[in-house]
C-alpha cells in the first residue's frame, strides 16, 4: 500500500495490464497540470477537450484523485497502460568545471568564491551519473507533494540533505526576480557587469537565441584574467566564474550548453553573494525539473544532478553506492561516493524499487556528520521555497522518518501562490523561525535511531 494522505490516498496492487473495459472507462475533470517549461511562471489550469480520454486509475494508481491530481500524465501513469520510454538524457556538467579552475595565480577570484559560500561546489560534482537510477526514481517522483512515494511512504530531498550533501548556504535572502528578463536587459547587464560589449553580448544571445550565455563562452573570454590583471577586469571575471559555477551545478539547464542571464544580477555587489539561500533555491529549481521529468513526453533531467545521485547515495546504500574511503567529514558529503554507472536496465532497477524494504533505507544519515555540520533548523520549515520565478512547496511534515520521528497521516499538500505574488513569499521565508514544524506537529521520535517507523493507519 502507498500511503494515506487527509483527503485521499493510493493503492499499490500488483501490476497488471488494465482490460478493455477500463482503457474505456475515462472521467473528464480540471487538473493543475506541472509546468512543462523549468522556467515556467505558474502553473495555469486548463479546461480538457471534451472528447480527450484521461486516466482513471491503474493497479498502483491513486484511487482518489484529489491529491495527485496530473497523474494522467504522469510516467508512470503511461507504463501502467504498457508505454514506455527510455532513460532520460542527463544533464551534467561535472567535467567542464575542470575547464575552469581557479589557482594561486587568480587568488583574488578564489577568495571572493569563498567567501560567497559557494567554494564547495568547485570540487563537489560528480563527473558521471546514473542514467536508469535517476530515471527511475524520477519515475516516483509526485508533483503535487514534492516527494518520492516509494512501497513503503513518501522520502524526499530536504534542506538538511542540500546542506550536508553541498555545504552551500540554506538560510539567507530568498533568490527571487520581480519578472523574466528580456534579451534587452540581459545584454544590457552583460555590458554592465561583465564589461563586455554591446556587439559581443547581443552577438552571443542571439547565438543563444534567449536571455542566456554560453557556458564556452564566459570560459573564452574570462578564464585567463589573472591577479595581475586590472581591478575591473578581476571583478568581472570573478562575477563570470560564479555565473558559469552555478549554471553547471545548481541551476544547470535544459540546454546543457548554457546559463541564463538573470543569475548575474545576484553577481552584482561580489560582498552580498553570501547572504543569498543557495540551498533552498538549488532544492526549488530540483523540484521543478523533477516534476518537468514526470511528464511522459520529456526526455531529459535538468537540474543539480550531482545534489539527487548523492541523496540517493546516502539514503540506499546498500542498493546503489560505492563508498570513497578516503573520505572524511569535513568535506561535503557528496564526495564521500565514487559514482558509477550501474550495469542494471532501467527495468531492472524499476524492479528492485519495487522490491524495497523498509530495512535497506538509511533514514538519517548524517549523524556522523553533525560535529563538522550540525542538522540546520530551517529544514523543519513548512512553506513554499523560491528560484526566482519558479516555486515549489516544500513539506517536512510528509517525510518525519528522514529527522527521526514517527510518520504520521500528513495533511493536505498545499498549492504554491503564484510567483508573481513575490513579496509575500519573500516575507514569509524572511520570519522562517515562525513557520517551522511545531513540536505537537512533528510528534513522537523513533523508538529506535534510523527505524523508519510509521503510525499503523499510515500505510493501511
Amino acid at each position: 500500500m502507498s500511503p494515506r494522505t487527509r483527503g485521499g490516498y493510493t493503492s499499490s496492487a500488483p501490476r497488471r495490464r488494465p482490460t478493455g473495459s477500463e482503457r474505456r472507462r475515462r472521467v473528464q475533470l480540471r487538473e493543475v497540470e506541472p509546468a512543462a517549461d523549468p522556467d515556467s511562471v505558474e502553473h495555469p489550469q486548463h479546461d480538457r477537450d471534451e472528447h480527450e480520454e484521461v486516466f482513471e486509475g491503474a493497479p498502483g494508481g491513486p484511487i482518489d484523485r484529489c491529491i495527485l491530481r496530473s497523474f494522467d500524465k504522469h510516467i508512470a501513469a503511461k507504463i501502467w497502460l504498457g508505454e514506455d520510454r527510455a532513460p532520460l538524457k542527463l544533464v551534467n556538467h561535472g567535467a567542464k568545471l575542470q575547464l575552469w579552475e581557479l589557482d594561486m595565480e587568480r587568488s583574488r577570484i578564489y577568495e571572493t568564491v569563498h567567501r560567497s559560500g559557494l567554494a564547495s561546489l568547485t570540487s563537489c560534482s560528480h563527473r558521471v551519473a546514473s542514467r536508469p537510477m535517476l530515471s527511475a526514481f524520477c519515475e516516483r517522483w509526485q508533483p503535487e507533494t514534492t516527494t518520492f512515494h516509494m512501497p513503503f511512504g513518501e522520502m524526499t530531498i530536504t534542506l538538511d540533505d542540500v546542506a550536508s550533501i553541498l555545504h552551500i548556504p540554506v538560510t539567507g535572502s530568498m533568490i527571487s526576480f520581480s519578472q523574466p528578463l528580456h534579451v534587452d536587459d540581459a545584454n544590457a547587464l552583460l555590458v554592465e557587469l561583465l564589461g563586455t560589449t554591446d556587439v559581443d553580448a547581443s552577438r552571443e544571445t542571439e547565438q543563444c537565441r534567449s536571455p542566456s550565455v554560453r557556458l564556452l563562452w564566459l570560459r573564452d573570454h574570462f578564464s585567463t584574467i589573472t591577479d595581475a590583471s586590472s581591478d575591473d577586469d578581476v571583478v568581472f571575471a570573478t562575477r563570470a566564474f560564479l555565473l558559469h559555477l552555478v549554471g553547471c551545478t545548481l541551476f544547470a539547464d535544459k540546454s546543457a550548453t548554457s546559463v541564463a542571464v538573470v543569475y548575474l544580477e545576484l553577481f552584482r555587489d561580489l560582498s552580498m553573494v553570501g547572504s543569498y539561500a543557495w540551498g533552498a533555491a538549488c532544492l526549488a529549481y530540483l523540484y521543478r525539473q523533477l516534476t518537468t521529468a514526470t511528464r511522459f513526453e520529456v526526455r531529459q533531467l535538468g537540474g543539480y544532478v550531482t545534489l539527487l545521485q548523492a541523496w540517493i547515495y546516502e539514503h540506499f546504500p546498500e542498493m546503489f553506492s560505492s563508498p570513497d574511503m578516503s573520505y572524511t567529514e569535513s568535506r561535503p558529503r557528496a564526495l564521500r561516493w565514487r559514482p558509477h554507472v550501474i550495469p542494471d536496465s532501467l527495468q531492472s532497477v524499476r524492479e528492485r524499487l519495487d522490491r524495497l524494504q523498509i530495512s535497506e533505507v538509511c533514514w538519517e544519515p548524517y549523524e556522523d556528520h553533525r560535529a563538522e555540520h550540525p542538522f540546520p533548523d530551517i529544514a523543519w520549515y513548512s512553506g513554499c521555497i523560491k528560484c526566482g520565478q519558479v516555486v515549489e512547496p516544500y513539506h517536512p511534515e510528509r517525510v518525519l522518518r528522514q529527522f527521526g520521528y514517527i510518520q504520521t497521516i500528513p495533511p493536505r499538500p498545499f498549492t504554491p501562490p503564484r510567483p508573481d505574488r513575490s513579496s509575500l513569499l519573500v516575507q514569509y521565508w524572511e520570519r522562517w523561525t515562525d513557520h517551522l514544524l511545531t513540536d505537537q506537529s512533528r510528534g513522537r521520535r523513533c523508538l529506535y535511531s534510523g527505524s523508519g517507523e510509521s503510525v499503523p493507519e499510515y500505510m493501511a
